[in-house]
């Protein structure tokens, strides 16, 4: 049986992780400026393999509207413009010479606001999976304590300790929100 000491920390671990999962899954939602990691989800076929473009090319940014992709073989160029272009994230590469640039285009209004709620959707989401540990955490608590392994005092203090950890959680959480929609709504 774990103790109170364990059960918060693991609890606290678990919820880093969410942070962790939350903060990785907003990188991927595009704002107006370029980000090498768009392209993460871009496969290419490499001799009759699919393979991430980020290990057939370097990926990197030429300027914050443009990313620039650069075949590792000669001769792969056009099949990584042709993987880009038929991605289903409406990019438009274009090559010169051996290098091949991808602008970003510009975001309609409409477009910031709809990724706005996606933003707050994936923050709420992260929420959810913070108070779901905290129940759990608070439940594993009730549960020592019925067993007669800790006092009610000490449940109350843990109880409390799990609130306080659950709330700078939240708070990150809405920070990172509040961040993201600003960078989404700056034109």
């Amino acid at each position: 049986m774990a103790t109170i000491a364990e059960l918060k920390k693991s609890m606290e671990t678990k919820m880093d992780q969410t942070i962790a999962a939350f903060s990785s899954n907003l990188t991927k939602i595009r704002t107006g400026r370029a980000n090498p990691v768009f392209l993460d989800s871009v496969i290419v076929d490499y001799y009759g393999n699919p393979t991430p473009l980020n290990q057939v090319a370097n990926v990197s940014l030429l300027d914050t509207r443009t990313i620039s992709v650069q075949p590792w073989e000669k001769g792969m160029g056009a099949k990584i413009e042709k993987a880009i272009r038929d991605s289903d994230l409406g990019l438009n590469p274009s090559a010169m010479g051996d290098l091949i640039r991808v602008p970003m285009p510009a975001m309609t209004e409409e477009r910031r606001k709809e990724l706005t709620k996606v933003v707050r959707n994936e923050g709420e989401s992260a929420k959810i999976a913070i108070r779901n540990l905290r129940r759990d955490a608070n439940d594993a608590v009730k549960k020592i304590v019925k067993d007669k392994l800790a006092s009610e005092d000490e449940q109350k203090r843990a109880e409390a300790d799990v609130q306080k950890v659950t709330d700078k959680h939240i708070v990150d959480i809405d920070k990172m929100i509040a961040g993201k929609e600003q960078d989404i709504m700056a034109v």
